[in-house]
Order: C-alpha cells, then structure tokens, then sequence
C-alpha cells in the first residue's frame, strides 16, 4: 500500500482553485483550523471529513488521490499495487490509481472493530454495491438501517444518505463498487 501525502495533495488541490484555508473551511462547513491542522498533516482525517472538503472544492476522493498516480494503462492489480486511500480505522483499497474516464471504482474495504464511515451521512452521484466477505456491517441508507454478514450484500442510489459501521468485535472485509466514480 501506498503512503499517501494527504496534506501536500490538499494544499495542492485548494492553490489549484484559488482558494485560501479560510474559504475552503467556509464553503465546508468546518474550521479554518480544520483544514491548517489536514494540512499539515497533524490529523489523520476519517474518509466522511475529507470527503467533506473535497465535496467543496469540488473533486472526487479517486481522482484526488489519483493527483499523485502516475497515469496510464494498467489491467492486472497485485493486492500490494491496490491503492490505500482510507486513513485511520476503515481502510478503502482501490483497484487502479487513476480513474479519470472510467466507469467503475472498486474498493477492497476493511473497517476496524467499532470503526465507521464517519458521523456525517454520505451522499454522491451514481450508485454502489457491495458484498460483505467477513464479520458484521451496520448499513444506513436513508431511513433504513441493517446489519449485514458474510454473503449479505447491498445495492443503493448513491445520492440517498448512507453510513458503514462495523457493530462487531473482529474486523469487517466487504468488497464495494461504485458508478461512476465518485467516491
């Protein structure tokens, strides 16, 4: 897996569009400090928080991790060559690093016991599914709520709020796609 310079791409991505941390910050819904401590790196954000940020810029968490890939046409993925782009306790492990005109995003996902997607709901563009491989997934998706287990599976319009929690005590291992790519 790969280590992952979130605070130089963030910083990267905000110079890019013009932005100061202030403006960032406002037009996410956080601290000003929020985003100075993201990029330096002094905190490990949850995959919901940068989504958050990045939400506002706008750019999508593949083709933001995708900024420090080298482009170009790749097939075959060794489970070592499969992109780390969870941070802390939920681990989201891509197929391909550069999804720019693609279709398809995948993910080998892994969440920690207890861990979760984040306190806020997510909502994107496009749809996702996914199967649970291992372990006890706690599923939200709009006014509905269930746990999952190992062959469970889920199928869902992306723009609906949703949230993952793993409710178990041993780590949870699901596989997940999302169309388009926009997670």
């Amino acid at each position: 897996m790969q280590n992952v310079d979130v605070g130089s791409l963030l910083r990267r991505v905000r110079e890019a569009r013009g932005l100061s941390q202030r403006q960032l910050a406002k037009l996410a819904g956080i601290s000003n400090a929020t985003i100075s401590l993201m990029e330096s790196n002094a905190v490990n954000p949850s995959v919901g928080a940068l989504k958050r940020v990045l939400d506002a810029v706008p750019i999508g968490l593949a083709e933001f991790f995708a900024l420090e890939a080298n482009p170009g046409r790749k097939v075959f993925y060794r489970s070592d060559e499969l992109m780390e782009i969870g941070r802390g306790r939920v681990s989201y492990r891509q197929v391909g690093s550069d999804l720019r005109g693609r279709a398809l995003q995948m993910l080998a996902e892994r969440y920690a016991p207890g861990a979760d997607s984040g306190k806020v709901l997510l909502h994107h563009q496009g749809e996702e599914c996914g199967i649970v491989l291992r372990g006890e997934l706690e599923v939200t998706v709009g006014e509905d709520k269930t746990v999952l287990r190992p062959g469970d599976a889920y199928y869902f319009d992306s723009r609906e709020p949703h949230r993952f929690r793993n409710i178990g005590e041993e780590p949870c291992e699901l596989v997940t796609a999302c169309t388009p790519p926009s997670f």
